[in-house]
């Protein structure tokens, strides 16, 4: 698979949600340093690069930096919250700009719990009008991005239903557990889930998405935490890989390459047999109990084998 860059392009955003890890600072790139970052990209050999925000649809220039992407040979890909792509001329035009790849952020199936965590009302309602939009354009591979939280933990099997049940075109999910060092998360300390908030309903999504053949990966939870599903865990594939991440942030980090997957472990981590392969505990003991880990006894390679063979 080729390697995949993330590029900032803006700060702004037409939503605040509160569980954001990215939150609006006022900084946007100029098309200049956007084309910059792309070359840079292709020179180290990344083949695909994320265009993400912020909200990236508030970037003027986005059309334009698509199509530099694709004049590079650098496959673009959007991360959107659904509001402005529910314009239908608007996600037409990404198209026609040559956007073949989009990734959906939703939090919740339910307009009450969509709204609380984006402040927005019409949240919802702008990301049911943007997926029937990708279903009326069609030619654009859409994947969808659930955050974990404590508002969503309860329900995320029903989300995962809603989708493949309503809209059958989407083929990718990923599931990332909340990161609340840097962002609003941090001053909205309710939001962030116990890892046992969500286990189970995790587990049956996945198995929900297994059952329909789709694909899935699941970020910053640790193995104990997804029993048959080890092999999805994004940190395990690339310990297992040895693969890097390159990120190009609009605030104090600035261009930063992630090569360390291991977080925190506690004691029962180290009788673990899957210890060598697994992350651990994101924020441990500040934003997730330690206490709450347990080691499991199941062989790593069987693993370590479906990663290398998927």
């Amino acid at each position: 698979m080729a390697k995949i860059g993330y590029l900032q392009v803006t700060r702004n955003c037409n939503q605040e949600c509160i569980i954001c890890s990215n939150p609006a600072n006022n900084r946007t790139l100029g098309l200049q340093k956007a084309k910059q970052a792309i070359d840079e990209l292709k020179t180290q050999k990344y083949g695909q690069v994320i265009l993400t925000g912020g909200e990236p649809t508030l970037y003027d220039e986005l059309p334009q930096l698509i199509k530099y992407c694709l004049k590079k040979k650098i496959f673009p890909r959007v991360i959107t919250n659904g509001q402005r792509t529910s314009n239908f001329r608007y996600l037409r035009a990404l198209k026609k700009a040559g956007l073949r790849h989009l990734h959906l952020s939703v939090y919740s199936c339910q307009d009450k719990i969509q709204a609380r965590i984006s402040r927005n009302k019409t949240s919802l309602v702008n990301i049911k009008k943007s997926l029937a939009n990708l279903q009326k354009i069609g030619g654009i591979t859409t994947d969808i991005n659930i955050t974990i939280n404590r508002y969503n933990a309860n329900h995320l099997s029903k989300i995962v239903s809603w989708l493949i049940n309503d809209y059958h075109f989407i083929g990718h999910f990923v599931f990332n557990n909340l990161d609340p060092l840097i962002g609003r998360a941090a001053a909205n300390y309710q939001v962030i889930p116990r890892l046992n908030d969500f286990e189970l309903e995790l587990h049956q999504a996945l198995k929900m998405l297994e059952k329909n053949k789709k694909t899935f990966r699941v970020e910053r939870a640790p193995l104990c935490y997804l029993t048959e599903f080890e092999h999805v865990c994004t940190e395990t594939r690339k310990i297992i890989k040895n693969e890097s991440r390159l990120v190009y942030f609009l605030d104090k980090r600035g261009k930063f390459i992630q090569e360390n997957w291991v977080y925190g472990k506690a004691e029962c981590c180290q009788v673990c047999f899957l210890n060598d392969i697994c992350a651990g505990l994101y924020q441990m003991d500040k934003y997730y109990s330690a206490t709450e880990l347990y080691p499991v006894f199941v062989s790593k390679e069987k693993i370590i084998q479906k990663v290398l063979n998927n």
